[in-house]
């Protein structure tokens, strides 16, 4: 079979680096938060960060039908069916706007009940409370920031997104300034207004990428497909959406009930967990990238039949993220005084958090396993494995190892991260096993091209 017309414009370097940018710029904007709110109270940090980790389970259960449409998108387009690319891009705007709609009210509606089952700290419940109110209520604006750049990147247009990111996090930043410390006699509104900051840049970001989508595809984007769908495509979508949203949503659930664990060590201990996972992201967003960029192309080299080739790119990019990974956290790790410091000054918790990404160059480099083999896997088609092995490490290694060295032997946050490090471990092993059985071969989703 031919290679595509995109896939001979496409390499790893040119789709990475925007990523890069841009998940570094998405990580950022939450970090603003943190720090800016930093300067406002701790109390606000944790309040936020708890909320932010329920928020995070609910993009990954509408985040299924972005993975899927960049799956299936990026095979069509390797395959040269360009008219069935189109079709399936607009079909998932239309089935995540319905879906995220839902999951946007049940969060409004609910969001005191689901805080109490965290068990949250009477201390941040009321701030915690009001950014849920309405980050949660406005999620479905992320749900279709998420799906429109995802068919972006499948299209090769990931300089696009990386700006419109910067953008967003321009108007936020300026959001959190105005809210936060009140300049020109603007009202001081706290972790209220950072929500709404949030909020309005991400409206502003997903009207930008709207226009972008139709300005770049408009030959090849059929938007009677918003209302009119094949059944195969939805079929498609779900079949590869719904096994990877649950390999994500499985890792959320755990975290989420770490977190849990967590509080029961009190305040200082939740807020030095939020401080180390806003630094660390800046260790594992290289894997993200090279993870995100390498399943693009394998996507379509496998439309094209060139596995082979898709084979080998795999292993290229795992070898080159653990590398960047293992550097990262040794990087991060002797500045880790000097890190902490910027979001506080309370001694103990710059010495745990320390203690903590010291033993992030453990846990990272296992982590890059599972951010490219597991993107890469399912760019091939291969979802349900991927699945199977992280429901069964994440909650029988990850949260079980969590409670029973940080809580039951009290090693605190450190038997915590132990859990963390085996989990990442035992399930990246995996994945490398997976791949080089090379039983994803017979599992592309593409079909022959009919009139759409």
């Amino acid at each position: 079979m031919p290679d595509s017309k995109v896939t001979k414009k496409l390499t790893l370097f040119a789709l990475t680096w925007p990523i890069f940018i841009e998940i570094l710029l998405h990580m950022l904007m939450g970090n603003a938060d943190t720090l800016m709110l930093s300067q406002y109270s701790d109390h606000s940090v944790a309040a936020v960060g708890v909320s932010n980790q329920i928020i995070q389970v609910v993009i990954v259960m509408f985040g299924f039908v972005a993975v899927g449409a960049s799956v299936l998108v990026a095979q069509n387009l390797g395959a040269n069916q360009e008219k069935t690319a189109g079709a399936i891009a607009i079909t998932s705007l239309s089935i995540n706007l319905i879906f995220s709609l839902l999951l946007s009210l049940g969060l409004y509606l609910f969001s005191e009940n689901i805080l109490n089952i965290m068990d949250l700290p009477n201390e941040l419940m009321g701030e915690a409370t009001i950014y849920l109110n309405i980050v949660g209520g406005f999620i479905f604006v992320q749900a279709l920031i998420m799906t429109v750049a995802a068919i972006l990147r499948s299209y090769g247009f990931t300089k696009d997104t990386m700006y419109v990111t910067i953008g967003m996090n321009i108007v936020n930043v300026i959001g959190n300034y105005f809210v936060i410390f009140g300049p020109f006699g603007f009202p001081v509104l706290g972790v209220e207004g950072v929500a709404y900051s949030t909020m309005i840049s991400r409206f502003l970001g997903f009207a930008t990428l709207l226009i972008i989508l139709f300005k770049r595809t408009n030959k090849t984007l059929p938007i009677k497909s918003f209302i009119k769908y094949k059944k195969e495509h939805v079929k498609d979508l779900l079949n590869i959406g719904v096994p990877s949203a649950g390999e994500q949503l499985s890792y959320n659930a755990s975290q989420m009930v770490i977190t849990y664990l967590i509080a029961q060590l009190g305040t200082m201990a939740l807020t030095t967990k939020v401080y180390v996972q806003n630094i660390a992201m800046f260790i594992f967003l290289f894997s993200i990238a090279i993870g995100q960029g390498t399943q693009i192309l394998i996507g379509h080299m496998i439309g094209a039949g060139e596995l082979e080739k898709a084979y080998k790119r795999c292993l290229k990019s795992l070898q080159i993220s653990i590398i960047i990974s293992i550097l990262a956290a040794i990087a991060i790790y002797f500045s880790s005084d000097f890190l902490l410091g910027i979001f506080t000054d309370n001694l103990t918790i710059v010495e745990k958090g320390a203690l903590i990404l010291l033993l992030t160059i453990i846990l990272e480099p296992g982590r890059a396993f599972n951010l490219v083999l597991i993107s890469s896997l399912r760019s091939a088609g291969d979802v349900k494995y991927p699945v199977f092995v992280g429901v069964l490490s994440m909650w029988g290694v990850s949260v079980t190892f969590a409670w029973f060295f940080g809580i039951f032997l009290g090693l605190g946050l450190v038997g915590i991260w132990i859990g963390f490090i085996v989990d990442e471990w035992l399930r990246g092993l995996l994945m490398l096993r997976r791949w080089r059985s090379k039983v994803w071969a017979k599992k592309s989703f593409v079909k022959k091209e009919e009139a759409v």
